[in-house]
């Protein structure tokens, strides 16, 4: 018998949440890059805070996480897939399944209900759907659940989209990016239409439930006092050298 006889191996490390090498991005018609990144990595399950003043690519690095634009150099990988390798629909469908979005301005569709709005992921997502089938919950359960901690009351649910406040919308766009566990969730500045006493229940619920599933988190806020909760928090002139360079000039 050997001497490893009877010793398990040890389990595959998991891949890092975000992986970014090279990264730079430009836009059309602009004299220089918003972006350029060396390196980044956002761990599997880490939650980082990330700030920086308005202009400074914020927004542009969100969008490159979820492939929803591509760099004009380096690579973008996201739970050890490369992005660029992947034809658009596919983008489309890795993202449905990996990464819940809370956009800036909600992206809710306003026709449907608050509760349809919610349960669009699992619609457009097996691998959303099974995750919660693992867990023995139907996606109607979880929305139900979601919306709950995120104080939105069973009547809203019914409503249009479209007829809800706007701190109500930016609710209902939280509880779409969280249900059936996306690995990684990226938020834009998911705060901002929220009073204190709310504020502070849904990063709660956000930082509950990511741990939870043991996702990532990539937090975007101008709003310092939240910092405090994150494992990490970093300033995008940290390793944006494209804004190094622009204030040097």
């Amino acid at each position: 018998m050997s001497a490893d006889a009877g010793v398990s191996a040890a389990p595959a490390a998991r891949a890092a949440a975000v992986s970014l090498h090279e990264l730079r991005f430009r836009w059309p018609g602009a004299a220089t890059d918003c972006l350029a990144i060396d390196g980044f990595v956002l761990a599997a399950g880490e939650r980082v805070f990330l700030r920086g003043p308005s202009g400074s690519g914020k927004s542009t690095l969100l969008s490159l996480v979820g492939g929803v634009i591509a760099p004009q150099a380096g690579r973008v990988d996201v739970a050890g897939q490369r992005l660029a390798a992947l034809s658009a629909a596919a983008r489309d469908r890795f993202r449905a399944d990996n990464i819940g979005f809370i956009f800036q301005l909600f992206n809710l569709l306003p026709y449907l209900s608050a509760r349809d709005n919610i349960l669009l992921p699992c619609r457009f997502s097996a691998r959303r759907r099974a995750r919660l089938h693992a867990a023995g919950v139907t996606p109607a359960a979880e929305a139900q659940r979601l919306a709950a901690r995120l104080d939105l009351a069973a009547e809203v649910l019914d409503r249009p989209a479209a007829l809800l406040s706007v701190g109500q919308q930016q609710r209902v766009a939280a509880a779409r990016a969280l249900i059936g566990r996306p690995g990684l969730i990226v938020a834009d500045e998911p705060t901002s239409a929220l009073d204190a006493d709310r504020q502070q229940a849904f990063l709660d619920l956000l930082l509950s439930e990511c741990q939870a599933a043991g996702a990532a988190l990539l937090f975007v806020s101008h709003d310092a006092r939240l910092a405090q909760h994150f494992d990490r928090v970093l300033d995008l002139a940290q390793v944006n050298r494209a804004t190094a360079a622009e204030d040097a000039a």
